[in-house]
């Protein structure tokens, strides 16, 4: 008996949504491992994202106050925003921040992308920890999202989130590993390669 363990085997896949370029629902036939078959395994496809860490030269870090949906309240979040068809996550990185907020930064890491969704897949999150950010433009983001942007410290952040100021799970996957040099150390390992 072997130890390791295997992926599912799709079978087959048959739309049931298709509401691009936001969402798909579709609904798999799998076959596991041990040769049963699950019909109607239900699967999200749904924008990628890119999410980042950004800090300006004196150490703050650039956040955004906004409404958030699904979560039906005000948040605090890092500046973030969907990858095109075809676009490298870093481009989408770098033009997101700067539509968001108006910064740039030079000095970027990758810390891998991660899927939201266990077992629905959703979406992939691009971490990403830029440094040295700059205000270079007004922000231009097109959005419904009305945003605030703030400058925090580090201890600000902590705070934040002893008070509840956060309403989506990236943004804490995104916090801990920025507060945890050996997680972020590892997640930019993993991220380089694959490369």
């Amino acid at each position: 008996m072997s130890d390791e363990q295997k992926p599912w085997e799709v079978l087959g896949s048959r739309d049931l949504l298709d509401a691009s370029p936001y969402l798909k629902v579709r609904a798999e036939t799998v076959q596991l491992p041990d040769g049963r078959t699950v019909e109607n395994f239900y699967q999200l496809d749904q924008p990628d994202f890119a999410l980042m860490y950004v800090e300006t030269d004196d150490g703050r870090v650039v956040m955004l106050r906004t409404y958030k949906h699904g979560a039906r309240r005000v948040s605090l979040t890092f500046p973030a925003g969907a990858i095109d068809p075809g676009e490298d996550p870093l481009a989408a990185a770098k033009r997101e921040l700067l539509e968001e907020t108006g910064y740039a930064a030079d000095d970027w890491t990758a810390l891998g992308g991660f899927v939201v969704g266990a077992n629905s897949k959703g979406s992939t999150c691009h971490m990403f920890h830029a440094r040295g950010a700059r205000k270079v433009a007004e922000p231009d983001h097109g959005d419904l999202e009305d945003m605030r942007i703030e400058l925090h410290s580090t201890r600000d952040l902590i705070d934040a989130a002893a008070r509840g100021d956060y309403a989506v799970l990236p943004v804490i996957a995104m916090l801990g590993a920025m507060l945890m040099p050996e997680l972020r150390e590892g997640l930019g390992m993993a991220a380089r390669s694959v490369r």
